[in-house]
């Protein structure tokens, strides 16, 4: 309704009449080709104002929303900036097929540099941290997000759109005053809790290996050699680990083994605070806009800094943005955006998930993900020692700063609109763009590492049990009497893939829009659109290079 201002005197009668606003009758629709009147669409959408949605401390505005539009559920799988959330827009509309929505940024159609499944953004797989469509736009300088719900979308996009179309307006600038905005946001994260999660204490698992140990679960012959072992691994152990002073390590008598467990027993470490830090993020931004009659202008760059919640994890990242419009004369308008992202993350080198197709077993060797890590390992561990994991010495702060992945990624996009109207009823329209978009990994794992090791656990130190219970060596098919042998003596191992994708669009449209006798509408509407999208992957991987840091 209409806001009415009346001045209150005494003894006057003030009658007030309702009038609906006529900005409510306005409301319109933008489907990234047309912008149709709200009243007038028929298939099913919603159009919410970035600044409605955003949340604080979330730099990829995409999680934020969940909740503001019907329909429309988000599941974020992961915290880890790049990896993109799991959107549902009216449910599953494939069996097999992709689910996610299509994003249109300003009338552009944005591909993903990788191609991935809904599945695949729940494993945690490195290429997860490019998942994310619009992980390189600013927040700043977005406008609004319109949700095409239905399959009305696919009259426009085709079969793309199945899973629903999120379309996003950026900000323009306004004739009149020029405006410079400087905005930063800052989000302070602390440490985890062990009270937020069902974990026992060192003293309630000591309990349990205690009589798992008096029902012969765990004796020395077995878990000295085993794949992974903890507290009873290193007391066996260091039976046999001799001091420069010749003194072992642990003595192998009832006081020397009960004065090794009573220390785990009341360790109770805590992996949180072992893993995470207190950490700031902050996302500078500074925009400028301003323009006349002929011409306005909206400009912006902004750098996120997020100096890593976790160990070994870290994200820079630095947008510009900048977007003008022209009236070249009373019938032709030339609108440009370009657009520019430029991210550089490290993130703990943990290698991709496999899935045993008969049995579905899922697995992931290697799995250095601190999160998980704090969550499903004993407290009785001490955060100074090494312990056993997949054949050889394992400490995980150790591998953190071992194991690693450097990504590097660079998102490009320049568009140019031009309008045309011949009468005030008619429009003719040519939007080209060109997109591109290049990310580099790279994955260390130095000599030092659990993952280098374990190639050549059994062998180095020899250890004939271990030598042929290790998966990581190499037995010769051929030959059933053959030695296991190893891979990699010596060095590490150098992972390194490069994304690259180029793509154009091209899409022309004519439009007519009539109203005849106020009440009868007439809309006419034609169109063509070429896309195009070029993908390329290539990968190396190199053995024995231990001079990679």
């Amino acid at each position: 309704m209409e806001t009415i201002e009346k001045t209150v005197t005494q003894g006057n009668t003030i009658n007030v009449v309702l009038k609906e606003s006529s900005e409510s009758l306005d409301e319109i629709v933008i489907t990234g080709i047309t912008t149709t009147d709200k009243r007038l669409f028929t298939g099913a959408a919603s159009s919410v104002k970035a600044t409605e949605i955003k949340l604080a401390g979330t730099p990829d505005i995409s999680r934020s929303l969940e909740g503001r539009s019907a329909g429309v559920t988000v599941q974020n799988v992961s915290g880890t900036f790049g990896a993109a959330p799991k959107i549902r827009i009216r449910g599953a509309t494939s069996i097999y097929g992709s689910s996610r929505p299509l994003w249109v940024i300003d009338g552009v159609i944005i591909e993903d540099i990788v191609e991935i499944t809904a599945d695949d953004l729940s494993s945690g797989d490195a290429t997860t941290l490019i998942s994310s469509a619009i992980a390189g736009l600013n927040p700043e300088d977005i406008d609004t997000f319109d949700v095409l719900k239905d399959g009305s979308a696919t009259s426009i996009y085709g079969a793309r759109a199945k899973g629903g179309v999120i379309v996003i307006t950026t900000k323009r600038g306004k004739a009149g005053v020029s405006r410079i905005n400087y905005s930063v946001e800052s989000t302070f994260r602390t440490i985890p809790s062990y009270n937020d999660f069902n974990v026992m204490n060192s003293q309630d698992q000591m309990s349990v290996y205690e009589e798992m140990r008096r029902s012969g679960w765990l004796n020395p012959a077995d878990v000295s050699t085993a794949a992974s072992s903890g507290v009873y691994g290193k007391l066996y152990n260091s039976f046999y680990d001799v001091d420069s002073s010749g003194n072992f390590a642990v003595k192998n008598d009832a006081s020397g083994v009960a004065e090794f467990l009573r220390m785990a027993e009341y360790r109770n470490t805590n992996w949180f605070k072992q893993l995470f830090d207190v950490s700031l993020m902050q996302n500078h931004s500074i925009s400028m806009s301003s323009g006349t009659e002929k011409s306005t202008y909206y400009g912006s760059v902004s750098a996120l800094l997020d100096p890593g919640w976790t160990k070994a994890s870290n994200v820079n990242r630095y947008t510009a943005n900048f977007n003008s419009s022209y009236k070249l004369s009373d019938k032709l308008e030339l609108n440009t955006i370009s657009n520019v992202s430029f991210r550089n993350q490290k993130a703990p080198g943990t290698l991709a998930q496999e899935t045993d197709v008969v049995t579905g077993e899922v697995r992931r060797d290697f799995d250095i993900n601190p999160y998980s890590f704090a969550i499903n390992s004993s407290r009785t561990l001490d955060p100074n020692q090494s312990y056993i994991a997949n054949y050889t010495d394992f400490n995980i702060l150790d591998e953190l700063e071992e194991n690693y992945i450097d990504l590097k990624s660079t998102d490009l996009r320049f568009q140019a609109q031009l309008k045309y109207k011949p009468t005030k009823k008619t429009e003719i329209s040519v939007l080209g763009a060109l997109k591109y978009q290049t990310s580099t990994q790279e994955h260390h794992s130095t000599e030092f590492s659990n993952q280098a090791n374990a190639y050549r656990a059994g062998i180095y130190p020899e250890n004939a049990t271990i030598r042929d219970a290790n998966p990581f060596l190499y037995t010769d098919p051929d030959d059933t009497s053959a030695t296991p042998i190893s891979v990699l003596p010596e060095g590490g191992i150098y992972r390194k893939t490069d994304y690259e994708s180029l793509g154009y669009d091209l899409t022309s449209t004519f439009s007519y829009k009539n109203v005849f006798n106020n009440i009868h509408t007439v809309n006419f509407y034609s169109g063509m659109q070429l896309n195009s999208i070029d993908r390329s992957r290539t990968n190396f991987t190199g053995w024995g290079d231990y001079n990679i840091h």
